[in-house]
């Protein structure tokens, strides 16, 4: 099936749509992931730290993979807002516990030290990952 520009362009009302509410969730997510840890990551991001930026970083990864699934699969705009708040949800697990099982994890991201935030990136993509794909109902 061959379509027109005009009809391809038809369907730009909802891509603005579910684009502006994907990335106002990532947005809403990242403040509360933020608001959920002991110590501010823009803030040690914006004086250098690694460390911060490596787990803050991999942590975006594990909350947009989702949020794509979800944009690709949800039936309308609250469906995707309630699918990635169970993205959220997993995300700020993998975060506790991870910190559980780093000891003095906080302290050691804000030294910047980044053995346990290359962890913890790396488990918040993995998490990611199979938080996308089990997202495809």
């Amino acid at each position: 099936m061959d379509l027109t520009l005009g009809q391809s362009l038809a369907a730009l009302p909802a891509f603005a749509a579910y684009f502006a509410c994907a990335l106002a969730l990532l947005a809403a997510s990242l403040v509360v992931y933020a608001w959920a840890t002991p110590y501010d990551e823009i803030k040690l991001i914006r004086e250098g730290n690694v460390a911060a930026a490596v787990s803050f970083g991999g942590s975006t990864l594990g909350l947009a993979l989702p949020l794509a699934s979800v944009v690709a699969h949800a039936v309308s705009l609250p469906d995707m807002v309630a699918w990635a708040v169970v993205a959220l949800v997993a995300q700020l697990i993998v975060y506790f516990v991870v910190s559980r099982l780093v000891p003095h994890f906080a302290q050691s991201i804000r030294d910047g030290r980044v053995a346990g935030s290359a962890m913890l990136a790396s488990l918040a993509v993995a998490v990611g990952i199979l938080n996308a794909a089990c997202m495809t109902y």
